[in-house]
């Protein structure tokens, strides 16, 4: 049992003379919050991992408190796998604390994104520098004193000045002959939106490996403080924007546990559907774009042809074909048009036949497995360290998926397999995809089959919009639409960390509501900013066009690794 769990954390907690709070909301599932001291996150933390197997770090943020004495929190969110149990670890704080980079490697990017939003100060970190914003930033965006509409000039700093202190230190320390050599952000594979700087020997193995990100930065964060909840939506289609619904379904849901709503099951199965797509056409997307960078381009064009096709029911369902904000707080913007169902099931028929010829074409391609078989490949137990989810952990034979560990929607109603590989390399990243996205039509054709009627948003005026009906016919749903238009959504005092698996892996979305239409803070926990954080380690000691290969097969997404 869960209490059962939890009490034996405390116990284990108090017999090391650590002191703390623990919290549970008895509204809403997987909301429990320990809250200890700066001078007990080491011992704390390194306890819930080793002893009660708390093996993934999912996120480090932080939340600015101008009014009280210690005016920060920094937020820890594990989660047990094993036992499905998640705990928000809370440190309240003056701007220092310790480091955890020692318990996992993942912590590293995630610090450093702390302390470049907030200015909080990570004691024993190793490399504490910006991360997101450029080096001429004044100040720190996330906090509640810097004022959203501040713009700051960049001078433009010579291309060499993010890695210069990297430069000499790695430079010093090997005594062969060496090139440092720089690839991005004009680099066809780094598609002008990340950069990395490598060190190379003659033969063109990897020593060492920088990376700087932060191209497509816009403070999604902070957008998100001065607009209300269903104004965000069109922001979250700006994460990763070549599987837009699933940022808005996911968002969406965090806002409803908020509200403790359910959304109807007609709205709950579209929103299903359209997860499946998107996992399709984010798929198709990685793997068409990763060939292409490895030379091979007829597969981009025939994955490219079924993302379009996608694109078409989206547009006949919305309107809008890459940024579709389909979902409300509440339920769906629109329902399904008049032959959609139809239609939806001849692209899926188009797609299989797309995906047997690209799998005829590639798969036992003998050079497609030359550069891909053994390229970037990373343990199991390192990618657990990185904070790996979705098909680049699933890739190292680790079977962790969210829709069948912790399902939502009526994924718990649906027979699909979840697909492994075995060694954590770029070929096995391309078959895993290959195999999820046959697994994501048997998904849909399941769900188009038991697609249920009725309405698409909960019937509180306080959350959705009134029928248009109401609005044109009578002054009480024309108010009733000014109000919730004008002031949003009120949630009540409280603070979710919802998750769903999306393309990429675990995302996430952290919300902290002071009870009005804006929310106080809202952290996006965005699956490939752990998955490039890893990118390092996967590298060293490969080859330079191995780098390459390995890079595509992590889809990284510059929206959704920004923000």
């Amino acid at each position: 049992m869960l209490e059962d769990f939890f009490s034996h954390v405390q116990d284990d907690l108090k017999g090391k003379s650590v002191p703390f709070e623990f919290k549970s909301d008895p509204n809403r599932a997987s909301e429990e919050t320990l809250i200890i001291s700066v001078d007990n996150v080491t011992q704390t933390l390194e306890c819930l991992k080793n002893s009660h197997g708390f093996k993934f770090l999912m996120d480090v943020c932080g939340v600015h408190y101008p009014k009280r004495d210690l005016n920060f929190d920094v937020v820890y969110h594990l989660f047990n796998d094993t036992e499905n149990h998640r705990l928000r670890v809370k440190c309240p704080n003056n701007g220092t604390v310790p480091s955890v980079v020692s318990l996992w490697n993942g912590a590293d990017w995630f610090e450093r994104e702390a302390y470049d939003l907030y200015g909080i100060q990570f004691t024993g970190h190793p490399d504490l520098r910006r991360i997101l914003c450029h080096d001429e930033f004044k100040g720190h965006p996330l906090r509640k004193d810097y004022p959203a509409d501040l713009g700051q000039p960049m001078s433009g700093l010579p291309a060499e000045h993010y890695f210069e202190k990297d430069r000499e230190r790695i430079m010093a320390s090997h005594d062969d002959d060496l090139m440092w050599i720089n690839i991005g952000p004009a680099h066809p594979a780094t598609h002008g939106t990340l950069r990395f700087m490598a060190v190379i020997d003659g033969a063109e193995v990897i020593h060492e490996l920088e990376v700087e990100i932060g191209y497509l930065h816009r403070c999604f964060e902070k957008m998100c403080e001065t607009h209300n909840y269903n104004q965000i939506i069109p922001y979250t289609d700006r994460l990763n924007y070549c599987s837009a619904p699933m940022n808005n379904n996911c968002f969406a849901q965090a806002v409803e546990k908020l509200l403790n709503v359910q959304v109807p099951p007609r709205a709950t199965m579209i929103r299903m559907i359209l997860d499946e797509l998107s996992r399709i056409m984010d798929h198709f997307v990685c793997i068409g774009t990763n060939i292409l960078d490895l030379g091979g381009m007829t597969s981009f064009f025939y994955f490219f042809h079924e993302r379009e096709q996608i694109y078409t029911l989206f547009e006949k369902l919305c309107g809008a074909r890459l940024t579709v904000s389909l979902t409300r707080i509440g339920g769906m913007g629109f329902d399904l048009p008049s032959g959609w169902v139809e239609e939806t099931r001849d692209v899926l028929k188009s797609i299989e036949k797309t995906h047997a010829e690209v799998h005829h074409l590639v798969t036992n391609n003998r050079i497609f497995i030359q550069r891909t078989r053994g390229a970037g490949a990373i343990s199991q137990n390192a990618a657990i360290s990185h904070g790996f989810t979705g098909p680049c952990l699933r890739a190292t034979g680790y079977p962790l998926d969210l829709r069948k560990l912790e399902p939502y929607y009526f994924y718990d109603q649906v027979n699909f397999d979840v697909p492994v590989g075995t060694n954590g390399d770029t070929y096995d990243r391309y078959l895993v995809r290959m195999e999820e996205v046959l697994q994501s039509i048997k998904i849909i054709r399941w769900a188009l089959d038991n697609l249920p009627e009725g309405p698409l948003c909960v019937p509180d005026k306080g959350i959705a919009l009134p029928p248009k009906s109401e609005v044109y016919g009578n002054i009480e749903g024309l108010m009733n639409h000014f109000m919730l238009v004008i002031n949003g959504v009120k949630t009540p005092v409280g603070e979710v960390y919802h998750k769903s698996e999306a393309a990429n892996g675990e995302l996430g979305f952290y919300i902290v509501s002071d009870g009005s239409g804006v929310p106080y803070r809202v952290k996006c926990r965005p699956p490939c900013f752990a998955l490039l954080g890893g990118f390092k380690e996967m590298t060293k000691g490969g080859r330079l066009a191995d780098a390459i290969a390995a890079l595509g097969s992590l889809n990284v997404i510059a929206g959704e690794l920004d923000r």
